[in-house]
Parts: C-alpha cells; sequence; structure tokens
C-alpha cells in the first residue's frame, strides 16, 4: 500500500484534476469545501464523527476540584441548532453524491445531536440500516451527580438508498463474536492508556475514538481495497486502522494540530500480513467476552501463532477472531473440537500463547481485559 501523505486543499484538487483519488492522504482543508471537489460515486463507505454541539455551559470541575478535560474547542461552537442542522445537511449533501451506489455511511454522535443528524439523513435520502449502541465498560462519570452517567454513544449506519447492495460481512461479525450474531449492542472501552494520544502533555483530542470501534465496523461493511472517507479526521483512527486492514483511506481535517499527530500516527500502524487478512466467507458467571473481542482492543494481534498445552497443533490468529490450523478454520472452540475430534472444546483453557516465562492461557488475556474494563 503506498504511504500516506498530507496535503492542502489546493493539492488535492490537483489530484483529482488528473482523474485519480487523494488515496491514502489526509486534506487539510474544511470538509463540506474538500468533498465538494471529489468526483460522484467514488467512496464505498464513509465513517463520520462530526461536532457533537455539546452546548457546554461553563467549565466542569472534578469532586476534588480538578477541571475536566472536556470539548470546549471552537470547531463544536454553533449559534443555533438551525446553524448546526444547516451545516449537517451541507455536509450529508456531498457525502451521499460522492459515495458509490451501493455505499454505505456510518454516522457517530451522541444525545446532543444524533436526533438531529438522523432526520438530515433520512430527509436526504439515505436509507437507514441500524443504529448501534456502543457501550463503554469505563465511562466517564457524571461528576456533578444530577444526570446519569453517560454510558453510551449511538452510530447511525445507513445505505445510500432503499435499493443498495451495501457490504455486510455477516460471517465474519459472526465469528468474531464467538459464532453468534453480532447484537447492535457493543460494549467496548473508551480510548485510554498508550492508545490515548497525547500532545503537550494533554489529550490530543477531547474525542479520540478507540480503534476497536472502527476495526469492526470497516471489518463489518468493508472489503480489501475498499475507499473509506473520513471527512472529520481528527487524529486519524479511521485511517490507521484502514491501513492495518488493507483498505485506502481519504481523511479530512481543517485543524493543522490534529493532522500532525494524524499522520506521525498512521505512519507508525502496520498493515497485517495477507493470511491474517483472510476472513471467513462460509456457512456464566462472569461478564461475557468475545475473543473478537481481544482482537479489536489490540491484547491479542491478527498472525499470533496459538498452541494447544502440548505443543501438539498450531493455530494462526486471523483478522476476524477465527482460527486456522491444518486446512481448517473455526472459532477458538470449534476448531479446538475439530483438532482433537472431540464434541466440544473450551478454546479458553485449550489454546495457549507464548510468553517470555512459557506458554500461557489465552483465558489470562481475557482476565487481563476484564480487570481493565470493569467497574
Amino acid at each position: 500500500m503506498a504511504m500516506m501523505e498530507c496535503v492542502t486543499e489546493r493539492r488535492a484538487g490537483a489530484i483529482l484534476d488528473g482523474f485519480s483519488l487523494p488515496l491514502d492522504t489526509l486534506i487539510e482543508a474544511d470538509c463540506i469545501t474538500a468533498m465538494r471537489a471529489l468526483p460522484d460515486a467514488s467512496i464505498d463507505m464513509i465513517f463520520a464523527d462530526p461536532p457533537y454541539n455539546l452546548q457546554l455551559g461553563g467549565d466542569l470541575f472534578r469532586p476534588e476540584g480538578g477541571l475536566v478535560d472536556a470539548v470546549d474547542d471552537d470547531w463544536d461552537k454553533f449559534d443555533t441548532f438551525a446553524t448546526y442542522d444547516r451545516f449537517t445537511r451541507a455536509w450529508l449533501g456531498e457525502a451521499r453524491r460522492i459515495l458509490k451506489p451501493d455505499g454505505a455511511i456510518w454516522v457517530i454522535g451522541s444525545y446532543h445531536n444524533i436526533f438531529r443528524v438522523g432526520a438530515a439523513m433520512q430527509d436526504g435520502g439515505f436509507w437507514i440500516l441500524n443504529d448501534i449502541v456502543w457501550r463503554k465498560s469505563n465511562p466517564m462519570p457524571n461528576f456533578r451527580g444530577t444526570r446519569f452517567t453517560n454510558a453510551h454513544e449511538t452510530l447511525i449506519w445507513a445505505s445510500r438508498t432503499s435499493s443498495s447492495r451495501y457490504t455486510f460481512n455477516y460471517r465474519t461479525m459472526k465469528s468474531l463474536n464467538d459464532e453468534l450474531q453480532m447484537r447492535s449492542d457493543w460494549m467496548l472501552p473508551i480510548c485510554g492508556g498508550a492508545e490515548r494520544l497525547k500532545a503537550a502533555g494533554r489529550k490530543a483530542h477531547p474525542t479520540q475514538k478507540p480503534e476497536a470501534l472502527l476495526y469492526r465496523i470497516l471489518l463489518a461493511c468493508t472489503r480489501p481495497g475498499d475507499v473509506v472517507l473520513d471527512p472529520f479526521f481528527g487524529t486519524g483512527t479511521t485511517g490507521a486502522v484502514a491501513r492495518r486492514l488493507g483498505r485506502r483511506w481519504i481523511g479530512i481535517e481543517r485543524e493543522p494540530r490534529y493532522c500532525a499527530v494524524a499522520i506521525e500516527r498512521i505512519a507508525a500502524a502496520l498493515p497485517l500480513d495477507e493470511s491474517s487478512l483472510t476472513i471467513m466467507q462460509s456457512g456464566r458467571e462472569q461478564p461475557k467476552v468475545a475473543f473478537g473481542t481481544l482482537i479489536e482492543t489490540g491484547m491479542l494481534a491478527p498472525g499470533t501463532v496459538l498452541t494447544d498445552a502440548r505443543r501438539r497443533w498450531k493455530a494462526k490468529i486471523r483478522i476476524d477472531g477465527a482460527l486456522e490450523a491444518s486446512g481448517q478454520s473455526g472459532s477458538i472452540h470449534k476448531l479446538g473440537a475439530l483438532l482433537q475430534g472431540a464434541p466440544s472444546c473450551n478454546g479458553w483453557t485449550f489454546w495457549h500463547y507464548e510468553t517470555e516465562t512459557g506458554l500461557k492461557p489465552i483465558d489470562t488475556v481475557r482476565q487481563t481485559y476484564l480487570l481493565a474494563t470493569q467497574p
């Protein structure tokens, strides 16, 4: 895949004059202006994380007196709802124009804006397929104690029209979820730790989305080589995940400080090898954790080789959370049973990964995840 670059709006226009999309490129410009320079029906999927228009009324402090690093940037401020609605209709109109006939769009938001965005999408001709609730396993508390803790955000998944033959990798999603149908409520942690990008000791971006979220979306609704556009690119989560998954991307971001962080981040995102990119096409006391969640959150990487405790079999983790060994594939439980010729298998204790101190069952990774994400 070609290396990425950051170009100005004028440079992007020059590229388009040559009849080629600015692939793997971050365009530093206003999103509406930049999208107007893109040709009709040229994008496979759009992921949009627009301003939420939070309407914050002053600073927010923690109980001990510390200032909460909230979203108070100018790009999130709109004078009235009418102003915000005009902005929403304008960028959605360009988004629909540049989507391919069978293209789709994902938009994420909070209660502040998602209902207005959803209405504008329907008014503009999009066909809503699902609303997804991203349940945050570690949400920020409500410091004032005046409302319920905001523990989720809403995503709207829509096709360009009601007749679009949109991409949905159903089998992949089922594999990622331990052979169960993927539901419309997704439990994933917010950005934290090493994934949370910093600049001058503070968050590089106040609403940075976790890579696990984009991993699931791109894996569900795109194919390798598809072109994904993010018109509110921020610090480049979409670009970083797209590069890992073998998708092409175009980012648009008007804030120079975010562009600089995004380019550095994406350059460090190493693409996965082709065997890991292969996805499946064929046919109670503890909180449940799907094996695919450990892949999405980076706790186990696609391409990692697992083995049983006696090292009789080796299996490679695929991008969708399935394992592949000896020409067979399946979930951690199914493949373990197949290899042993057994009716069932507890994959969590059967499969192990290599550490400096020897083999450990993958269940230890699950327990680490639970400790890190449960309140």
